[in-house]
Formats: C-alpha cells, sequence, structure tokens
C-alpha cells in the first residue's frame, strides 16, 4: 500500500488502484480491468519511468548536483520529470511539439520547466502528432543538448523506461490480480510501459498473452501499411518501430480508430466515472472488443494512461 505519510510527492508515485469497468464491460463474457496510472500524482503512468531514469542516471554518475535536465516529451513524461526535477532541484527544460495539448505546456511551466515548443512538420494538425512531428521534435532536443552540455534523458532509447514499468507497474498488477490474468493490452508509444509490463507478466506465467493496441490508420507494429499517421492516441503510435520494442513479448495486435477512442473515453467518463484521455479510450475500446470474442469469464488487463485533465481544450469531451 502507498504510505499515508510521504517525505515528498515522489513517495505518492505508484500504487495506483486496478478498477474493474463493469459498466461499460456489461453484458460481455469476459471482465475488464484498467490500471488508474491518471491518479499518480502527475496525473499519468510517465511519473513512474521519470523517477526510474533519474534515479539511474544519479546513481550511475550520469547526472549530479546542478545539472540541467533535458527531455524530448508528448507531455506527459515531461510533467513527471518536472516534477521529479522540482524535488531534486534540478533545471527542467522539455522539448515538445506544438500539436501537444496546450494544457500539457501549461502543467509544465507551473512546475517550473521551460518549455521549448517546436512547429509542426508541414500539413501538421493540433492534436496530432506524427513521427514526422517527433523527428522535429528529437532534432531540436539534440540541438539543445548540444548547446547546453545537458542531461538527455532519452526515454525513446533509455532501457530505465522499461525497467520502470517491469519493477513496478507489472508487480502491482500481478499481485492485484493474484496472478489470474489472461490477457494485457496497451498501446505503444516509447515501448516502455508494453515491453517492461509484458516481459514481467510473461515471466510470471508464459500463458498470458499481450497484445498490442494501435491506430487503425497506423499499424506499423503488425507490419501492415500506414494509411495515416495522424491520429488521436497521443503519447502513441508514431508509425515508426521504437527502440526498446521487444516483439518476443508480443502475442498479438489490435486496431482502433479514432472514432471508437472518443466514444470510450466518453463512456468511461459518464458511465464508469472515470475522466481519462484519448489513449486510454483506445486501450478500452481494444479491450472491449477482446472480451467479446475471448473465453467466458477471462480477464484482460489494460491501462489507464493520463488523466481527461489534460485535454478540455480538445473536441474529447465537447
Amino acid at each position: 500500500m502507498s504510505p499515508i505519510k510521504c517525505s515528498s510527492v515522489l513517495e505518492a508515485i505508484g500504487h495506483t488502484p486496478l478498477i474493474e469497468l463493469g459498466r461499460v464491460g456489461r453484458d460481455l463474457p469476459a471482465r475488464i480491468w484498467a490500471k488508474a496510472e491518471f491518479m499518480n500524482p502527475g496525473g499519468s503512468m510517465k511519473d513512474r519511468i521519470a523517477l526510474k531514469m533519474i534515479e539511474d542516471a544519479e546513481q550511475a554518475g550520469k547526472l549530479k548536483p546542478g545539472d540541467t535536465v533535458l527531455e524530448e516529451t508528448s507531455g506527459n513524461t515531461g510533467i513527471g520529470l518536472a516534477m521529479v526535477c522540482a524535488i531534486k532541484g534540478y533545471p527542467f527544460i522539455a522539448v515538445m511539439s506544438e500539436g501537444n495539448s496546450p494544457e500539457r505546456r501549461q502543467i509544465l511551466k507551473a512546475l517550473g520547466a521551460k518549455v521549448e515548443l517546436v512547429p509542426q512538420a508541414e500539413g501538421g494538425k493540433p492534436g496530432q502528432v506524427t513521427g514526422d512531428d517527433l523527428a522535429l521534435v528529437e532534432k531540436r532536443a539534440g540541438e539543445l543538448q548540444q548547446e547546453l552540455g545537458a542531461f538527455w534523458v532519452n526515454q525513446f532509447h533509455n532501457p530505465s523506461n522499461c525497467a520502470g514499468h517491469y519493477e513496478t507497474t507489472a508487480q502491482e498488477i500481478w499481485e492485484q490480480m493474484e496472478g489470474r490474468i489472461d490477457y494485457f493490452v496497451d498501446v505503444v508509444g516509447t515501448s516502455g510501459t508494453f515491453t517492461g509490463i509484458a516481459t514481467a507478466l510473461k515471466e510470471k506465467d508464459p500463458k498470458i498473452q499481450c497484445w498490442v493496441v494501435e491506430p487503425a490508420s497506423a499499424p506499423v507494429l503488425a507490419g501492415k501499411p500506414v494509411t495515416n499517421p495522424k491520429h488521436v492516441l497521443q503519447g502513441s503510435s508514431y508509425a515508426k518501430i521504437p527502440a526498446l520494442w521487444k516483439p518476443e513479448v508480443c502475442d498479438g495486435y489490435i486496431t482502433v480508430t479514432d472514432g471508437e477512442a472518443i466514444r470510450t473515453s466518453r463512456r468511461l467518463a459518464s458511465e464508469e466515472g472515470l475522466l481519462v484521455g484519448y489513449t486510454a479510450g483506445g486501450n478500452v475500446a481494444a479491450a472491449l472488443r477482446m472480451a467479446g470474442w475471448c473465453d467466458p469469464g477471462a480477464n484482460i488487463v489494460t491501462i489507464l494512461c493520463d488523466s481527461g485533465m489534460k485535454y478540455l481544450s480538445t473536441d474529447l469531451f465537447k
């Protein structure tokens, strides 16, 4: 259990509830369970990896007192890092695309971060950050790292990203489900969450099936054509294979449309009282479809990635 008293907000990271979605999943033969990662203090699952990546860098001597921390982010990892850096006293610079929701940059600034906004690629649309947009963000982050000599967290290539979920999120899910898990289903962005959790769960029980959720228009991990890299699943599915991806822990692929993700997010709010973002809606939409065809009584676990409070300026709840 999470401690009642914390010496800092960092001790409040993790130990999130696992909630059965008995209303949106009613009348389906399987049961759906959602890990409420939006209940981390920074509002997303990325708080876990922010703390892990910073503490591992400190222990390895890569990050020293007074150093500036730099990261490319869609917002959530940056928010987690801003929170961790505020406690530990590191100046923090978040490099992010103008296409990400404005609430994220507002939260970053409130936490004391400097935000470097990068214009979207030609034809870019707010709320739909593509791999091309991400490449521009990565390029700018590299330039700033050279200019400032900052410590670049580099979540897309940092093994501590996977380790954070392997060591915490997966262990919590296993304990909360008492090992009774049939399917784990989740989107892939950096692949830290999916790779970390799937690796740990399969070590405990190789029979657990781990499925990836991808946008219907960009199922690149499934080896299918990318017809449109623009989608609403912010922070995930950049139409490229991430460096941390481990295909050997993936048993299958399932796609969702933007409409399915949006409708499911709205259902989660109005029927389950869970105000979450687009990507959480995509995860649950995939789990709902899976619950319709898997064995009766099967347990499906997925992730509620972040809070819907970060999307109030978008069309998600309008």
